[in-house]
C-alpha cells in the first residue's frame, strides 16, 4: 500500500530555513501529483504547494512563493520542501500527500494518500 513517511521537521529561529522530506512508497508515482499542506493549531488545511512527478512542474500559493521550494529525487523516491525565510505564522504541521494527475491540486479533499505529518515550530 502506498506510503508518504515525513521527517525534517523541527524547531527554528524566525529568518531561518528548513528543509523537509516526504519518502513515498508503494507504488509508482509518474502520473501523480505531491502535494505539500499545512495545518496550524484551529486553522484549516492549507496548500503550500504541489510538483508534478513526471514533469517537475511546481505551483505554489503567493503565501509560501518565493520563499519555498519542492523537488523531488526519483532515485530515492523522496520529494523535498525547502522552506527559507521562516516566519513564526509558518509554524504548522507539515503534510505530503499524493493524487494522480489532475485539477484540484490545492484541495487537500482531492488527496487520497497522506504522510502522517511532521511539525515544524518557527519562534520569534
Amino acid at each position: 500500500q502506498v506510503q508518504l513517511v515525513e521527517s525534517g521537521g523541527g524547531l527554528v529561529q524566525a529568518g531561518g530555513s528548513l528543509r523537509l522530506s516526504c519518502a513515498a512508497s508503494g507504488r509508482t508515482f509518474i502520473n501523480y501529483q505531491m502535494g505539500w499542506f499545512r495545518q496550524a493549531p484551529g486553522k484549516e488545511r492549507e496548500y503550500v504547494g504541489v510538483i508534478w512527478w513526471s514533469s517537475g512542474n511546481k505551483d505554489y500559493p503567493d503565501s509560501v512563493k518565493g520563499r519555498f521550494t519542492i523537488s523531488r529525487d526519483n532515485a530515492k523516491n523522496t520529494v523535498y520542501l525547502q522552506m527559507d525565510s521562516l516566519t513564526p505564522e509558518d509554524t504548522a504541521i507539515y503534510y505530503c500527500a499524493a493524487k494522480p494527475v489532475g485539477s484540484s491540486w490545492a484541495v487537500p479533499g482531492a488527496y487520497p494518500y497522506w504522510g502522517q505529518g511532521t511539525q515544524v515550530t518557527v519562534s520569534s
